[in-house]
């Protein structure tokens, strides 16, 4: 609160574009600013994105902890986390426009006192709002031959992955945390991985939680799915504790058809947990899938 009291005394008028463009955001159509120069990003998978079309940020997240955007972002100011944006530094980086979405969606009606905000999160639809994010940011920064190039190459993956999965049998999501294990259905949060490539699901019942349904080892060898889909969250989020590999290597996960047919495949955990729905991340699980198939 201290912040946000001590910014009103900083907040300037923002530049006055003479050119906007209408674009689809987490909360409806939008008018930005076209081809912003200063922006600040508060979204992982916005920032994702936005390096694949070749656009920086003058202001970005700390912690973006997802290694392959370490360059997108090392010039860039720091404004804050995903949880707690820095209002003073924001407003001291005068942006042309500032980007919210998933974690910093909340603060978003608080960002747009600063600076043009828009909410880009990804949450009901990972694949479609992923790729309509991919579109918005085509025509916001003049990347639309771009953007249109890189959801091509998505949806060629995306075939391939489908073909490479078709007939490999019932898989299960599950993320550990540490000894701690929860399931994920088609509904949940990583359902996009059953609904995108077509796999179906070991255990239709999941509950769909944010969090997924906590579940036990004994969840795991009465569903017995042909593949076990393993997202490690403290390894995405950089903390020490017990690795999903060794989380999971006991004798009821052994007993299932996944264990013994070598289809435990370990994703990438950082892109899909924190930068979910951005197409770099996007393609590379897709990626990761395929190769578990085909391999």
């Amino acid at each position: 609160m201290l912040k946000k009291l001590a910014v009103a005394g900083l907040l300037i008028a923002g530049p006055a574009f003479a050119d906007t463009v209408n674009v689809n955001t987490y909360t409806g159509a939008a008018d930005a600013p076209v081809n912003p120069k200063n922006i600040a990003v508060f979204d992982v998978a916005a920032i994702d994105t936005l390096d694949a079309l070749g656009v920086k940020p003058a202001g970005a997240v700390t912690n973006v902890y997802v290694t392959y955007l370490d360059d997108a972002t090392k010039d860039a100011a720091p404004i804050g986390n995903l949880f707690e944006p820095d209002f003073e530094a924001v407003a001291a980086l005068a942006p042309d426009l500032i980007i919210a979405g998933g974690r910093s969606s909340k603060v978003a009606p608080e960002l747009a006192k600063i600076a043009p905000t828009i909410d880009m999160t990804i949450w009901e639809d990972t694949v479609g709002q992923g790729l309509e994010r991919l579109g918005a940011f085509g025509k916001i920064f003049g990347k639309e031959a771009e953007a249109t190039a890189l959801a091509e190459s998505f949806n060629t993956t995306l075939a391939e992955t489908k073909e490479a999965a078709t007939g490999k049998g019932k898989a299960l999501i599950v993320m550990t945390n540490g000894p701690k294990v929860s399931a994920y259905g088609a509904a949940g949060r990583f359902g996009w991985l059953h609904k995108a490539t077509g796999l179906p699901e070991a255990i239709a019942d999941v509950e769909q939680a944010t969090h997924g349904e906590a579940i036990s080892f004994e969840f795991i060898a009465d569903a017995n799915p042909d593949i076990l889909i393993v997202i490690d969250r403290l390894a995405a989020i950089g903390k020490e504790g017990d690795s999903a590999k060794v989380t999971l290597d006991n004798e009821l996960v052994h007993g299932t058809n996944a264990w013994k047919d070598g289809k435990v495949i370990y994703l990438d955990p950082a892109p899909l947990y924190i930068a979910g729905g951005g197409i770099q991340s996007m393609t590379s699980t897709l990626n990761q899938i395929k190769a578990a198939f085909e391999g």
